[in-house]
């Protein structure tokens, strides 16, 4: 297998999450006998000072030429006043639209070990095992927006095309998991959740063997908090999708934990932790590897067509979890290279096992 992939490592702790999952990657291709290539390139807060433009056109040609893009985050106080007119985020939404990938799939899954992390009582986490949908390049965050002195617009749009695309993506994936998809909408209110629902809905003709159900969002953020492990495949629109992910973190401990994959129609995808940049802990040593690591997972799942690999890998962080080896956000004390050095330990101890079999 040979794979281009490219690297934009961004700012604050993106640089030390992304070459921790640049190193499992290398140990991956070494034992698989894959090659993949790495090339590294700007985006955000680090791009516009060095570029003035949060998404350099080399990067973009790059990342559009990659098998699969694997990102750290953006942003930080040094970019964060509202009124600036170049923005690190700016980067990133371009990068998504370019790219087309608007799909974001993001797996929350408690790890038993971390449940006492969790604010939810430990009862209520059993069998916890979601995956959201998130539309990526529509609604909110790419409508038009206007400004007066005492007025400003957000213009929250979307086409049928736009819905079907995404609903389908879902039903597709829970065909493979528990067959259940919950579409998320505000539809007793917002004409575009009534175009999202009628769609949902016959979008699930094509699936007769998954189950669709709808939740309005304010129900949704309530029941992930009250009965979470009744749900599997959530799909929703850009920002319901932005602000439920986000608490669903509060399930499994930490932000540090969660990996997301952005696809489109083709293989290429981009990758990464759904964390931020942090910046109160870069250049520490201590930021959390486990979200960037199991991103790179995920690319081996869905770009990279390796879904053994991608296991071996998940495997590797469960056992890391298991032993205890831990960041600071989950209890522990272990720094970021001895958590990344820790699952390359397992994915040794996973290859001896399966060649000794």
């Amino acid at each position: 297998m040979k794979a281009r992939i490219a690297i934009l490592p961004g700012d604050g702790i993106g640089p030390e999450v992304t070459a921790a999952a640049v190193s499992v990657l290398r140990d991956v291709a070494a034992r698989g006998g894959h090659e993949f290539s790495f090339s590294e390139h700007l985006i955000g807060g680090c791009a516009i000072d060095a570029q003035g433009d949060p998404l350099p056109a080399e990067t973009l040609i790059v990342a559009k030429q990659a098998d699969a893009v694997l990102l750290g985050a953006v942003g930080g106080p040094r970019w964060s006043d509202p009124k600036a007119k170049v923005r690190p985020e700016q980067g990133l939404l371009r990068l998504r639209a370019e790219l087309g990938v608007y799909a974001n799939l993001r797996p929350v899954r408690v790890h038993p070990r971390l449940a006492e992390l969790s604010p939810l009582k430990s009862d209520r986490l059993g069998g916890v095992d979601l995956l959201f949908v998130r539309e990526l390049t529509g609604g909110a965050y790419f409508g038009a927006k206007t400004r007066t002195a005492d007025t400003a617009t957000d213009e929250t749009r979307y086409t049928t095309p736009e819905v079907e695309r995404v609903c389908r993506r879902a039903f597709q994936l829970a065909r493979s998991r528990g067959r259940r998809v919950t579409s998320v909408d505000k539809a007793n209110v917002l004409e575009t959740s009534r175009l999202w629902r009628e769609t949902a809905q016959r979008v699930a003709h094509e699936f007769p063997d998954v189950a669709l159900e709808h939740q309005l969002v304010d129900s949704m953020a309530m029941l992930l908090l009250t009965r979470p492990a009744a749900y599997d495949v959530i799909v929703t629109e850009n920002l319901f999708g932005d602000i439920l992910t986000d608490e669903a973190a509060a399930l499994v401990g930490s932000l540090g934990l969660l990996p997301s994959a952005s696809l489109g129609d083709g293989t290429s995808g981009l990758y990464e932790p759904i964390h931020g940049s942090a910046p109160d802990i870069a250049g520490r040593g201590v930021a959390n590897p486990i979200g960037a690591i199991l991103s790179v997972a995920m690319m081996l799942r869905y770009s990279l067509d390796l879904p053994e690999e991608a296991g071996r890998v998940e495997a590797a962080v469960d056992r890391v979890i298991d032993a205890g080896v831990l960041t600071r956000d989950l209890g522990g004390e272990a720094g970021t290279r001895e958590v990344t050095a820790a699952v390359l330990a397992q994915l040794a101890a996973l290859a001896a096992t399966r060649e000794a079999a």
